[in-house]
Order: structure tokens, then sequence, then C-alpha cells
């Protein structure tokens, strides 16, 4: 099927999911989170199709710039949908589907080439996966992070609004928060264990500065889960922490994609 209408479609049930957080579409039987579920698998499903259109190519896979955050963004809506089936965070798909929905349209504006070529060594291969999965996660629990600050802000200013109505209860949002993070930092962990065994020079100059801002931010969340553990950290305190360490996790790997993609070429 064509590209463009497979991309068209898959961000038409992109934003009709996360619209249907807030209107019960028709008078179906469903209730909305079903909804939401099968708009969202139709979704991902057509965006599986782009991503395999746009980068399986004959000289590999192309995990250009903007390939690889149609990647990530495809990856965090499964886990989303995966996540869904047992936790209520429906309100996540109100933010993440629509992102989703960008990065195809972005995906498929611009053009931006790195292949990763078929005889590429799997250990390698694997430190990829390990990376998109960490990423992912991570960039899930970031977003859980600010619906749980907005939660907190509510609660203590006593302004019960929208956020409060349809949230879970603050310690079910905190705990899920937790169980995110620290599934997202075993990952990050094995991607840079995987890192350090099978790439050839992880500190190689077009590599170094993706190296030092990942391993800052694997310390910023082991720090965070250490706080947890030991002091009960919670609130503010965690919130702060999490976002800290997703904004250098994303510059780490979007900021060097974009450096060495699309400024240094120029």
């Amino acid at each position: 099927m064509n590209t463009f209408v497979l991309s068209l479609s898959a961000i038409i049930l992109y934003i009709a999911a996360a619209v249907s957080r807030f209107y019960r579409i028709g008078n179906l039987a469903l209730s909305p989170k079903h909804i939401l579920l099968l708009l969202g698998t139709l979704a991902i499903s057509l965006h599986a199709l782009v991503l395999y259109q746009n980068m399986v190519t004959p000289s590999g896979l192309n995990l250009g710039f903007f390939n690889a955050a149609s990647l990530i963004a495809w990856v965090i809506a499964l886990l989303l949908l995966l996540t869904l089936l047992r936790q209520p965070v429906e309100n996540l798909a109100i933010v993440l589907f629509p992102l989703a929905a960008l990065t195809i349209a972005l995906e498929g504006y611009f053009h931006a080439e790195r292949i990763l070529s078929p005889e590429t060594e799997f250990g390698v291969t694997l430190h990829i996966l390990f990376s998109i999965l960490a990423y992912s996660l991570l960039s899930l629990s970031a977003l859980q992070a600010l619906f749980l600050a907005l939660q907190d802000y509510q609660l203590h200013h006593k302004h019960p609004g929208w956020v409060m109505q349809k949230l879970p209860p603050l310690q079910v949002m905190e705990t899920l928060l937790f169980q995110m993070i620290a599934v997202g930092f075993v990952l990050l962990s094995l991607s840079l264990i995987s890192g350090f065994v099978f790439l050839e020079d992880i500190f190689a100059q077009h590599l170094v500065h993706k190296t030092v801002l990942s391993i800052a931010a694997w310390c910023v969340f082991a720090m965070l889960l250490w706080g947890r553990m030991r002091y009960g950290w919670r609130g503010r305190t965690a919130i702060r922490w999490n976002i800290s360490g997703f904004v250098v996790l994303m510059l780490a790997y979007f900021g060097s994609k974009m450096v060495l993609e699309l400024i240094l070429p120029r």
C-alpha cells in the first residue's frame, strides 16, 4: 500500500484514539478504554507498516534521525497499550498518541539517512535494541511523572480539576511510575553494558557525548532508585530526579543524532 496513505491513516487513528478519551463514539457498547485499545492497536499496526517501508532498504536498516524518532514513538505507543491492559494509564494517550502521529508526519516529510548494514554484528544490534527500549520506557515514565506532578499540585492546592477526577489515586500513579523507572533502568544498564562489550570504541569522537550523557543519565536514575529504597523519596523529589534523568538521556540520544546527521553534514 502507498506509504502516504498508510501514514495518513495511522495519523488519523492516533488522533481518534486520543480524542476518544473525551467523547464516546456513537452508541457503541464498548467502554472508552476498549475503544482506545481498538483504535490504538489499529494505529500502531499501520505505523509498523510505515516504519517497515521507510526503514527497510536494500542496503540495510535506515535508522536516520526521523526514522529513529518514529520508531521510538511506536515502541512507546506499544508499551502504553500493553501497560493499559493491566494499569489505568489511559490519559497518557492524550499526549503520546498525537506525538506518535507527529513523528509519522516528520518521517514522511524530512529525510535523514543512517544505514545499519545487514552485516552488523549481533551484539551491536542488541545494543541498539536495548537502547531503544530503555529510551522508550523512560520517556513513558517522564510523561507519567508530569501527570503525577499536576495531580500533586492540584491535591496540595485543594483544587480538584479534570486531572484529579480522571487519574487513579496518587499512590497508584507513584507505584506505576517507579515500576516504569526500574524496568527502564535495567534496560539502560543492559544498553551501556552491551555498548562497552560490543562497540569497538564507545568513547570514539562521534560517540563520546552520547556515552558520557548516557552514563550521567544512568547515575541520575540510579540515585533516584537508591533514594526511593533508602529514604522513601516520592512526590516532587522523585519527579524532579526523573525529569532530570529523562532530559539528559534524550540529549544523549537525539542530541547526538541531530548534531551528527542534521547539523554537521551541512
